[in-house]
């Protein structure tokens, strides 16, 4: 498998983990939990983000080695940027164009937004949050395969 492939494969799972540990965590908080529906998507992001970070820190991204705080707190301006999107998507859809049926908020928010948010959480994460210690994006054999940029 070649890097830029094996990096977006280990992107995607640590991501689907994410999603899913966001997805329970909500469905329990909101159901047998009975929080309210923002303290529950509130503490699922932050789960969410918290196994996504892990997944990638410990496997996509385990030769960057990142140590300390900084690392955790970019990853989570970059999930929080990345949500700020679908939220921006969703609200153009719904009070911009005019698009209100839940088809259309589903569709711009859960399908547009997530694959833009999806789009910059990818750049983010592999620019901002786990770079080589010179602050570099490129991986050899040694390091896991990856060769220059992702965009070519």
């Amino acid at each position: 498998m070649t890097g830029r492939r094996r990096e977006l494969t280990g992107f995607a799972c640590a991501g689907l983990l994410a999603y899913a540990a966001d997805l329970g965590l909500f469905t329990l908080l909101r159901g047998p939990g009975g929080a309210g529906p923002l303290t529950a998507k509130a503490l699922s992001f932050l789960a969410g983000c918290a196994v996504a970070y892990a997944g990638n820190a410990l496997g996509t991204y385990r030769h960057t080695r990142p140590r300390g705080l900084r690392p955790c707190l970019l990853f989570l301006a970059v999930n929080l940027a990345g949500a700020v999107v679908q939220l921006l998507c969703l609200a153009a859809s719904h009070y911009g164009l005019g698009l209100t049926s839940q088809r259309a908020d589903t569709l711009s928010g859960a399908g547009i937004g997530m694959a833009l948010a999806t789009l910059l959480r990818f750049w983010g994460t592999r620019t901002l949050v786990f770079r080589t210690d010179d602050g570099t994006e490129t991986w050899n054999r040694a390091n896991g395969g990856r060769v220059g940029s992702w965009t070519g």
